[in-house]
């Protein structure tokens, strides 16, 4: 069966009240044809794991501004304004999580892995409502792993076995989400080749991870 479908018919596939892995560094790598079909399609009360909100008009802050996340797990809010009001009005939960703990924790999901240990945000908020683990005279946080329902991502080039390479920062959060989803879908920027066509030594996320290819506007 063909990987390969409409933007409209892969976002057909990500449901109301689904959690979310969204690729993308302030909305670098971030699908925005699938965002776009999500906010026409109705979809609401996500869950996103992603490392930023990105901006009003791009990546996770479309969403944001539109209302349809309930919770988000990110590293960094500051160019989305209008979420310090949706938090205070408790239409918005925010767990913030240090940038490199938030990649390790969907590493960990990904990888099958219990869970992270990091000394970072120890006598912080951060450590609020934490467990605090003892081992080798030291204290760790201990963070849990985050999957999704799905993760959408941009990838520069694919090819039709869903074999993905990303193009600079592009790439981000991106390749460990595709390991750490039930259903990865995949926006594609360059015309999708055949199997074969690309060369093993440059694929970034082997075809196996990724469900649903999309070319980017079709």
């Amino acid at each position: 069966m063909s990987k390969i479908t409409t933007v409209k018919e892969a976002a057909a596939r990500i449901k109301s009240g689904s959690v979310l892995h969204l690729g993308g560094f302030y909305a670098q790598g971030s699908p925005e044809c699938l965002i776009s079909a999500m906010l026409e399609q109705g979809v609401t009360d996500l869950t996103i794991i992603s490392n930023d909100t990105g901006t009003p008009n791009e990546g996770l802050g479309r969403l944001v501004e539109a209302g349809r996340v309930k919770k988000l797990y990110c590293s960094y809010v500051g160019l989305t304004p209008i979420l310090p009001k949706l938090i205070e009005e408790g239409k918005v939960e925010l767990e913030l999580v240090p940038q490199g703990t938030l990649i390790e924790r969907i590493r960990c999901a990904g990888y099958g892995l219990g869970g992270v240990l990091t000394p970072t945000g120890l006598g912080t908020v951060i450590e609020e409502n934490k467990q605090v683990v003892e081992l080798n005279g030291r204290r760790w946080l201990y963070d849990t792993p985050i999957k999704a329902d799905v993760a959408i991502v941009e990838a520069y080039r694919a090819d039709t076995a869903g074999n993905l390479i990303f193009r600079r920062t592009q790439n981000n959060f991106n390749a460990t989400m595709c390991t750490a989803a039930d259903l990865v879908i995949a926006e594609i920027v360059e015309p999708i080749v055949e199997a074969g066509a690309i060369d093993p030594d440059e694929i970034m996320v082997p075809g196996v991870f990724v469900d649903v290819l999309v070319r980017k506007g079709v």
